[in-house]
């Protein structure tokens, strides 16, 4: 919807108002909090649960000989991320890169800690470990989310 529409007849037809250091829209669009939500739930679901191999799951958890199959994890969820962008907000599809080197980075962490602390699947810490993992992979997206909805408010209202 065009923003003078939005805000009724007499309104302004300048860009829509500002707040906050991040510059985001006054109002978001509802539409695409639910679509940029769901699309970053879908994808770390699908991507930590569905199309990472065991391969992966265990390989970035070695001591040694750990970098490629992190990496292969990695590259999923940039792939995921990048066709999400592409789809909704192509200028942004750059942030694909930051998944990567954040997904890597919160994996190869939960990794050195379960070993160091000899952390298993029997362990409740271990699954702490874990749910602390998934909390920061989706606060990243939820900062994916956040630029995705204001991009597209921003090009609904202007």
């Amino acid at each position: 919807m065009h923003y003078a529409r939005a805000m009724g007849a007499g309104a302004r037809t300048s860009r829509p108002e500002m707040i906050g250091m991040w510059s985001l829209p006054a109002q978001l669009s509802a539409h695409w909090v639910v679509v940029a939500s769901l699309a970053f739930v879908l994808k770390q679901f699908v991507g930590d649960f569905l199309l990472q191999t065991k391969w992966m799951a265990y390989g970035k958890e070695r001591p040694t000989g750990w970098l490629t199959p992190l990496a292969a994890h990695a590259a999923v969820h940039a792939a995921a991320t990048a066709t999400i962008f592409a789809l909704f907000a192509q200028s942004l599809v750059w942030l694909a890169a930051v998944d990567f080197v954040i997904h890597g980075l919160i994996d190869r962490a939960k990794g050195l800690i379960a070993r160091r602390y000899g952390l298993t699947q029997a362990n409740t810490l271990y699954w702490w470990l874990f749910g602390f993992d998934q909390l920061l992979h989706h606060a990243t997206h939820f900062v994916f989310a956040m630029l995705l909805i204001a991009f597209r408010t921003l090009h609904e209202l202007a």
